[in-house]
Formats: C-alpha cells, sequence, structure tokens
C-alpha cells in the first residue's frame, strides 16, 4: 500500500512538473493532455485520472510553480509609511519578480481570457491588492486621488514593466522611477 502511495505520488508530481514546462515554453491553452501525458511519460488516461478537469491541473501547475518563486513580499511593503519608499520598494520587488517569472508569466497572461474565470479574477484581485496597498498612504482626495489610483494601478501591471523594461528597454531601477516621478507629480 505504502509503495503504491508514493507512485501515486510521484506519478502527480511528474505531470505537473510537465504542465510548469509546458506552460512556461507553449502557453496553457496550446499545453494538450496528449503533450503533457508524453513530458511526463504517462497516458493521457492517467492523467485524466489526477486530473479530471483543466482547473484541477491549472491550480496544482501554480501552486507548484509558485512554490519554486520568490513572490513580491507585500507585508513588508505595507510597513513602509512614506508614499513614495513604499511605491518605490514595492515597485522594484514587483519588477524584479516580473523579470524572474517573465516566460511563464508573459505565457499565462497572453491565455488569460482563455483560462477559467477564477484564475482571470484572481490575476485582477491580485494587481488592484498590489494597487490599493500603495495608495494607502497618499494623501490625495477627489480627483487626483482617482487618477492616482489609475496610475497605480497601470504601474503595477505586468504589461507596463513588459513595455517600460522589455519593450523600451530601461533598467527595471529606471522604470521603477519613471512610475514613482509619474505618482509624485499627481500627488503635489
Amino acid at each position: 500500500m505504502r509503495k503504491r502511495a508514493d507512485d501515486v505520488t510521484e506519478t502527480r508530481r511528474r505531470i505537473v512538473e510537465a504542465a510548469v514546462r509546458l506552460h512556461g515554453t507553449l502557453g496553457p491553452v496550446a499545453t494538450t493532455v496528449t503533450a503533457l501525458a508524453e513530458e511526463a511519460g504517462v497516458t493521457r488516461l492517467t492523467v485524466y485520472r489526477h486530473f479530471p478537469d483543466d482547473r484541477t491541473l491549472f491550480a496544482a501547475c501554480s501552486a507548484h510553480w509558485a512554490s519554486q518563486q520568490t513572490l513580491p513580499d507585500t507585508e513588508s511593503w505595507a510597513r513602509i509609511p512614506g508614499a513614495e519608499d513604499r511605491l518605490r520598494a514595492a515597485l522594484a520587488d514587483l519588477y524584479r519578480f516580473y523579470r524572474e517569472a517573465e516566460p511563464m508569466l508573459s505565457r499565462v497572461r497572453h491565455d488569460l481570457t482563455s483560462l477559467p474565470e477564477e484564475i482571470q479574477d484572481h490575476e485582477r484581485t491580485t494587481d488592484a491588492h498590489h494597487r490599493d496597498l500603495l495608495l494607502q498612504p497618499f494623501r490625495v482626495r477627489g480627483s487626483r486621488r482617482r487618477r492616482l489610483r489609475a496610475l497605480l494601478g497601470h504601474a503595477v501591471a505586468f504589461e507596463t514593466w513588459r513595455s517600460l523594461s522589455l519593450d523600451q528597454g530601461l533598467e527595471d531601477r529606471e522604470a521603477v522611477e519613471v512610475m514613482v516621478r509619474a505618482a509624485s507629480c499627481l500627488a503635489d
């Protein structure tokens, strides 16, 4: 019984690791069960036994991938009282993560509208949480606050980092400073 349980765990791990590799190279939408089974060295039926639907597979793949990353530390951001200092530290942390995780994040973001609704919701709520955490220490009201909120939402977006750092060639620290200065102008 113990051997069987170990074999089941090992097979599941191989499938999840294969999914991480394929999602990071092909993207989630282009990852077929046939390709996944081949990559994991199992049959399609074995994949379906362990993961009866895309949601369970994507959840296991995401959890495994995330466990191997140095995720942004939002708790440390929240302890920084100054608005610009918090923004600078948070964006440096986020942009570091985006650079390290770029291949996977690019493919997942590309496929986002085809992924399960709860995955899409998670992406939106994570970005909104980051934005709101960064908006908190700014002391502006009314339309200036609304515009600052929009700018901070833009600043925390993966696509913004990608545009500034990859497409436009800024170093991450330069991209951070561009966003901090823009926010500072709106807050004054």
